[in-house]
């Protein structure tokens, strides 16, 4: 079945000195402050779209590996997962850098890293993020 997850966004003023209101719709969890300085600046206790796409990938790549991990045998015991998403003014988001680190049993680093590149491959947020360069750092602890 089909899910669609909603989100929007209320923004006063302009560019520079203007700001916004990104509200979690389907969740509830919130609403949370976004404005130009906390994207291309400081954050200052305020988002960015950058830091939306960081929280969804990494926790779409994290959902990704524990189940190929397990279709494997290996679930894993833990899964630390961070998103870096570099954003570059005038050119917008440049890369994104994703960072694994897994407690598993039963395999080796060589079939973690594996298994990772397979998550970053195929994991809905990867996918939907094609158009951008996506690197990887994965390592058994």
């Amino acid at each position: 079945m089909a899910t669609t997850r909603s989100a929007h966004t209320v923004w006063e003023g302009g560019l520079l000195n203007g700001g916004g209101i990104a509200t979690f719709d389907s969740s509830g969890i919130g609403d949370q402050p976004v404005s130009w300085p906390s994207r291309a600046e400081q954050a200052e206790g305020k988002t960015s779209p950058e830091e939306l796409i960081a929280a969804a990938h990494s926790s779409c790549f994290a959902m990704a590996l524990t189940h190929g991990l397990e279709g494997a045998g290996t679930p894993p015991t833990r899964l630390a997962v961070s998103a870096d998403v570099t954003f570059q003014p005038g050119e917008g988001v440049t890369g994104i850098h994703l960072t694994v680190e897994g407690t598993v049993s039963g395999i080796d680093n060589d079939a973690f890293v594996i298994a990772a590149q397979d998550a970053k491959a195929n994991c809905p947020v990867s996918r939907a993020l094609s158009g951008t360069t996506i690197t990887l750092s994965a390592k058994l602890v």
